[in-house]
């Protein structure tokens, strides 16, 4: 992940320089996705719509194509190295292999319930719910949370204080945002900010893309709730068979579901490490804002 030279930034005009500054820029490229939100939420409101599910299922979508259009028309330019993290051209190979890694993953963590007899199957379910899985629970959550915390507060604070701040500070964030969902208690939360934060934050540090952690974040979701009936961050789904959770909580989650288990927490954390292992090795761990600075560039050697 390069970095542009100091010298650069100086001819910059004075109010670039500090809209470019990467906590100035952390917090406009929030400011837009807020206004993306809400403009969606005004958009859809007064719409004649026959249910409240329709409706969501409609706010979910616009307020997805809002931020990735408010991403795409802004925030890509924002900071002292602008980039496109939603790069249409790499979206299908990275997408495919964010949806297996998280669809594999949590196929993995139901497998490990149900040998310590802590998930069992009761019968088949319905596919009623398919398409508020889709859009309200994988998708919109996907994408929106995943530009949020890996496309902003991750990149401008690992631009500020390095990757391993990042890390720490959005998963944190990451698991505190969950702690008033149904079931929710803090153990849930620091579950979530370990096994979810560490994950997502270590696909994006090695790919740096946003793509990846997006399907890996749907396709965790949509397994979960619709394939093997289990609740996702504590919201009940109706899944292809109905299943139950039983057992000691600390291995079934209680009523939050798998995300709160200790076997959910070692699967999940030991995958994302592997992947924040395979960044460092790869060269992508970046250094705090001021230790960049004060290294000196080296000056070239003339030549006669």
């Amino acid at each position: 992940m390069g970095y542009a030279g100091v010298g650069a930034s100086e001819e910059k005009p004075l109010w670039r320089r500090i809209a470019d500054f990467p906590l100035v820029a952390m917090l406009l490229a929030l400011a837009a996705v807020v206004a993306a939100n809400a403009a969606a939420l005004l958009v859809v409101r007064p719409l004649p719509v026959p249910d409240q599910l329709t409706r969501s299922l409609i706010l979910a979508a616009t307020s997805v194509l809002l931020v990735l259009a408010v991403y795409k028309l802004f925030i890509r330019h924002l900071g002292e190295q602008p980039g496109d993290e939603l790069s249409f051209r790499k979206a299908p190979r990275e997408l495919s292999i964010g949806l297996a890694f998280g669809f594999v993953l949590f196929s993995l963590v139901v497998g490990a319930a149900a040998v310590a007899d802590v998930y069992n199957i009761r019968g088949p379910g319905g596919t009623g719910d398919l398409l508020r899985m889709l859009l309200i629970i994988s998708i919109a959550p996907g994408v929106i949370e995943e530009v949020i915390f890996r496309g902003i507060l991750f990149r401008w604070l690992e631009q500020f204080a390095g990757s391993w701040f990042a890390l720490a500070a959005t998963s944190a964030l990451f698991g505190v945002a969950h702690i008033y969902n149904p079931g929710a208690t803090w153990f849930s939360s620091f579950a979530i900010a370990i096994e979810a934060g560490v994950l997502l934050g270590g696909a994006y540090m090695l790919t740096r893309s946003l793509w990846v952690p997006i399907g890996l974040h749907a396709a965790w979701n949509f397994t979960q709730g619709f394939i093997y009936d289990v609740p996702v961050s504590g919201a009940d789904q109706e899944g292809l068979v109905e299943a139950t959770l039983s057992g000691p909580v600390l291995l079934s989650g209680g009523s939050f579901g798998l995300e709160a288990s200790l076997i959910a927490l070692a699967i999940a954390t030991g995958a994302g490490v592997w992947l924040v292992v395979l960044a460092v090795r790869r060269g992508e761990l970046v250094r705090p804002w001021w230790a960049r600075r004060r290294v000196t560039p080296i000056a070239e050697p003339c030549s006669d």
